[in-house]
This record gives C-alpha cells, structure tokens and sequence, in this order.
C-alpha cells in the first residue's frame, strides 16, 4: 500500500478547498438561476403574458355608420353607401417604400397617391390605418388579397362613404362631408379618436357640418391576432359601435324640387315657411352644385368652374347673401307710422315724382309721379314718394324697432352655414361703423328698403309670415332626430302689434295682387281659396346720376347683367287663412314685378296644392304658357318616387 507523503497531503487539501469553493458558487449561481427564473414565470406570468398578447394582438377601431339625412317625407337626402379601399399601418409594414412599390405592382398606385401616402403616415400615429386608395374595384381588391402574405400592413376594407342621391337639389341645406383635415384639427376641441384616422369623414358645411357629433355616431373596436408580419390571422372579439342619429328635415323634397326648376338658370333664391309652425318647407339657390364631387375629391377644373362662375353656385344665398330689401320694407315703414300713431290710413300726400331733404331730389321710380297717394295706394302701386315723406314723420328708430320685430336684422338660428344677421341700421351703427352722424337722407333711404339696409331672403319670409299672422314665428329645419321631435315647438306669442293694423297692411298687400293697378296684378291667383297677397321689390345696385336722368335713365336691358337691379317678391296665402310665406329674390333680375312676382306665384300654387295646380288657378291668357312650363319643369324634376323605390 502506497503511503501518502506530507506535500501529497498539502495538496490533496488545496484542492479539495478549491473544488468546494467552486462547488459552492456554482450550486449557489444556479440557485439564483433558478430563482430569477421562478419570478419571471411565476411572480410575473401575468405582466410577461400580456406583453406578449400586446405584440401578438391589435386593437383598432370600427368607424360608425354615419346617421342619414331625410325630407319630411321619407325621402332620403344623405345616405351611406359600400366603399372599397387600400389601406396600410406603418408600423406593421415595415420597409413602407418596399411594400407600396410592390402594391403598385398588384394595382395602379399614382407618384401622388404614394406621395400623399407618405404625408398622412407622417403626421399619424404609427398603429392608425393610412388609406392608400379609396373607391377601387372588387377586382383590385381580390388581388390585394390573394397577395397579403407578401404585403405587410397592407390591408383592403370595405367601408361606408356618404352618398347624396338628388345631387345638386339640397347642397346649400344639407351640405357635405370630406377628409378631416390638419385646420380641423387645430380648430376642434374634440377628443374622439375618430378624427385621428387619416381620411375620415365629417361634415364640412350645411347640415353635415352642425349636426357633425349626432351624426357621427361613436367608434367600435375590435381585436385581431397578427403574425410576425403584421398580417390579421383571426378576429378575437369585436364591439361594434352605435350609429350616428338619422335627421329628418321639414323640407319636402318634391317642392324643393320645384323650386330649383322653376327658377332655372337666374342666379337667385326662395325660402317657403309654414305660416302654422314655422317649418321651412323649401329653402333653394340657383345654381348649385353637386356634393358627391367634394366627398369624392373634387379635380382642380371642376372646383374651378365653381369658384370663378359670376352667378356664385356655392353661395348659400338664401341665409348668406343680404339684399337691399327695396319695396318689400314698405310694410315695415308703414306699420311703424301706423304703430308710433305719426298718420292714418286715409292721410294722403302729393307725389310729383321725386322728394327733395336737404336740397337733394329722392326720385320715384314713376317719373311722372303718383298724384295724391295714401296707405293703400302705396303699397299697392308702390309709390317711393309716401314713404319719403313718412320716413320723416317716423324716424329712423321707429323704423329700425319695427324692422326687428318682424324679423329683420336677427340671425335665425338654423343648421346651415354662413347665416347672416343682415343690418338694420341706427345712429349708432352709423358711428361706430362709419364714423359719421346719421342725416335725413339716410332715414329717407331706408324708408324703401336702401341705402344701409340689408335683408337675407330666409328674413324675408320670416317677415311676411309674422306680418300675415301676427305672431312671432320662428324658422325651423329639423323636424325629428331618430324619430323624436327635434325640440318644442317654436313660439306663436304675439307680436304685440294692433290687429286693425296689421290688417290694412294685409289688405293693401291684396290689392297687390289682385287689383288691376296693382304692380303683381299679372301674376295673380285666380281660385279664390288660394288668393295670396304680396308685395313687390326692386333694389339698385347702382348709383344714378342726375346727369343719367336729365338723358334718360338707362334701362336694365341695356346694362351689364351684374349692373342690373335686384328683383324681389314676398307673398303669403292663402289671403284669408294664411298657411305659407314665400320669399324669391332674383339677383339682377330687373323688376320685382316681371322677374320674381311670377316665380313666387308659381311656387306658392305648388305648395298649395302639393303638385302641379289645376290652370283654372292661371288668368286665362296664361294658361297655354303655364300648361307647357309644367311639362319642362316635370322633364327637369327627378323621378322621386323611383328613389324611394330603389331605397327599399
């Protein structure tokens, strides 16, 4: 047996000391090993499995159906319509030029739809849908889709897009909808989601614009398990979201209709209201537009064409534009002298043919004058001479109280864009707008309807209703949202104003009409249920010369169209039981009794009689005329009920 020397022993000892050394720290590392590894999978399964779902599944949004717009009728206005579309997500595309350059390969994608492509990635969030391209085929569609495992982020959707099935009839009212710009961001303190998604739709003007949150809706969600690539394997759960509201307006489709028919190619407008309620039954302005070419992106032309026309089809000129009222403020002159107690009815004053304040000449617009002329003689041959005189007796704030208390001077509060207030002038105003004392003159001047004075044709109607009725009418344009009436019905106090009074003025707008001496004699009613009573206007847009007087005041034949004077008709009817105000307006039109009278009375017989009116309604002499003016007018006029066909 082999003894074991002493330096043997010493190192047999070291190197147990060191093997146990190592032993130790190596049992001790793996059991800090196998502790760390216990607290990863077991203390913290839930936070690493979430993570990891967190890159496995995506959550993205669902966008509403937008809510749809109807006449009082059912007839549909503003609808959703199937929309295919190309979109991509940034960050599960990865090399983004790569996979747009083979997409192209696929389907034809313009340098600017790349381009724009590239902007909108940009300024979005990385996880939100980009739309490469919007309204393509089913069969670009299908290839995106055989070849999604080679496009990454890349992925066709359908979805809804807004439709506007009478085009042109109700673009001022109903308005459209487009892209969510960088500006409507800025200006939104709206928080939704929604508006983050590049190229999402919401209402830019009318309508679509004031009602934007109702008929939004809220957004869905759902949750979907992607590969590595970014492609959608499954749907896990989805929640969908809640449709916008749907609207029904007080207009009717069929008279609206009408309306843009029977006022042709005049740059002009009309506003119809209930005389009952105040329900706005047909609001149009010629020429108009299409909406579907703004939804769908309007070309450079075609926006072109719109901007520079001199008859202004984008203008909403029934709430927008304001007008010299002319004539038509007579009854507001008037019923301040009558009201402020300053003449009577039977007071009578001299027209010569002018007026002079102040050493300058008013002028009538009948050069030879009047003669002696009272109240109804006024209004009903529409002597500018009274009325000068009366401004004086009335002043300026008599005139101004009164204007305001029929409707003039206020912005109705209606959902359509650029509503104006008009102006009804006072002293004040003068100052601080002009910075100038008012005068005389400036009293004379508004007496007709001039000078500072300005009316939209929406005041108008609104005028002629309260006048008909005596009763502070209000207008109104929505009649119900998703079924329930949009708010309580509008007030029907009284104006305050003397009846006997306000019935001479009724009266005297009769005779307007149905009087042989009357200036709307020939665009009379002849069924005697339907008698309406108006007033005529014409505003200058001009100033005339003495000089232009002494040689012979230019006729408006013979001057540049936008040199011509304004036309304007108010009417209600019928005459003894008033259920409908009309306000027309033809700009440039010439005179009130030959351009506007004869729409107004068209159009109210319309309305009346809720389609085309019987030719006994005509004078006589007329009716061959209006017989084929129906038929053109029907030929021009959409097939309504084809659409509420093809609805269904």
């Amino acid at each position: 047996m082999k003894r074991t020397t002493p330096d043997s022993a010493l190192i047999w000892r070291k190197v147990s000391r060191r093997g146990m050394l190592v032993g130790g720290l190596q049992i001790g590392f793996g059991a800090m090993l196998a502790l760390r590894m216990r607290h990863l999978q077991v203390d913290q399964a839930d936070q690493f499995r979430l993570l990891a779902d967190e890159n496995r599944i995506n959550v993205r949004l669902i966008p509403p159906a937008r809510g749809e717009i109807y006449d009082r009728n059912g007839v549909i206005l503003a609808q959703n319509e199937p929309s295919y579309r190309i979109t991509i997500i940034p960050e599960d595309a990865g090399d983004v030029d790569l996979v747009l350059r083979k997409l192209s390969h696929l389907v034809y994608v313009s340098e600017e739809d790349i381009a724009r492509t590239k902007a909108e990635i940009k300024r979005s969030a990385p996880f939100l849908p980009v739309t490469i391209l919007n309204r393509v085929t089913w069969d670009d569609i299908s290839r995106v889709a055989v070849n999604a495992p080679s496009l990454p982020g890349i992925a066709p959707e359908v979805g809804l897009s807004r439709q506007y099935p009478l085009e042109d009839l109700f673009a001022h009212a109903v308005g459209y909808v487009g892209p969510v710009s960088s500006r409507d961001l800025e200006n939104s303190d709206d928080p939704d989601p929604l508006l983050r998604i590049p190229r999402f739709q919401i209402g830019k003007v009318g309508i679509e614009a004031k009602y934007e949150e109702l008929l939004r809706g809220r957004a869905g969600a759902k949750r979907v398990e992607v590969n590595a690539l970014g492609r959608v394997m499954r749907e896990l759960d989805r929640r969908e979201g809640t449709a916008g509201a749907n609207l029904q307006l007080t207009l009717d489709a069929s008279l609206q209709s009408y309306c843009k028919a029977r006022l042709g190619e005049e740059s002009a407008s009309v506003v119809v209201m209930d005389c009952i309620n105040g329900e706005l039954l047909a609001i149009a302005s010629a020429p108009s537009y299409d909406p579907n070419k703004f939804v769908r992106g309007i070309s450079y032309a075609d926006y072109g064409a719109l901007r520079d026309n001199d008859h202004r089809p984008l203008a909403s000129k029934t709430v927008q534009d304001a007008y010299p009222p002319g004539s038509t403020f007579k009854m507001v002159t008037a019923l301040a002298a009558l009201e402020a107690g300053v003449i009577s009815p039977n007071e009578t004053v001299y027209c010569p043919g002018h007026f002079e304040v102040s050493g300058r000449k008013f002028h009538c617009w009948k050069g030879g004058g009047h003669g002696n002329v009272d109240l109804d003689k006024s209004l009903r041959e529409s002597c500018d001479v009274y009325y000068y005189d009366l401004a004086i007796k009335v002043g300026i704030e008599n005139l101004s109280a009164m204007a305001r208390r029929l409707g003039l001077g206020e912005r109705h509060d209606i959902p359509m864009s650029a509503v104006t207030t008009g102006l009804i002038p006072s002293r004040e105003w003068k100052l601080a707008n002009r910075n100038a004392e008012w005068v005389v003159g400036d009293t004379v001047n508004a007496s007709i309807g001039q000078g500072f004075v300005s009316s939209s044709p929406l005041q108008l109607a609104v005028m002629t209703a309260r006048i008909a009725t005596g009763r502070s009418l209000v207008p109104k344009l929505i009649k119900s949202i998703d079924g329930a009436p949009a708010g309580p019905d509008m007030p029907r106090e009284s104006l305050g104003l003397n009846e006997n009074n306000l019935r001479f003025i009724r009266r005297a707008m009769y005779n307007v009409t149905n009087d042989r001496r009357g200036t709307a004699y020939g665009s009379r009613i002849i069924e005697d249920a339907f008698r309406m009573a108006g007033k005529t206007g014409t505003s200058q847009v001009r100033n005339i010369s003495q000089a232009e007087r002494e040689q012979g005041v230019t006729s408006n034949a013979d001057l540049p169209w936008n040199r011509r004077d304004h036309a304007l008709f108010v009417d209600f009817a019928p005459f003894d039981d008033p259920r409908i105000s009309v306000a027309v307006v033809v700009e440039h039109g010439g005179a009130g009794s030959s351009a506007a009278a004869p729409i107004a009375r068209d159009i109210t017989l319309q309305a009346l009689y809720n389609g085309d009116p019987p030719l006994s309604a005509y004078p006589s002499k007329d009716r061959n005329r209006i017989a084929k003016q129906q038929k053109d007018i029907r030929d021009l006029m959409p097939d309504l009920n084809a659409i509420k066909r093809e609805r269904a």
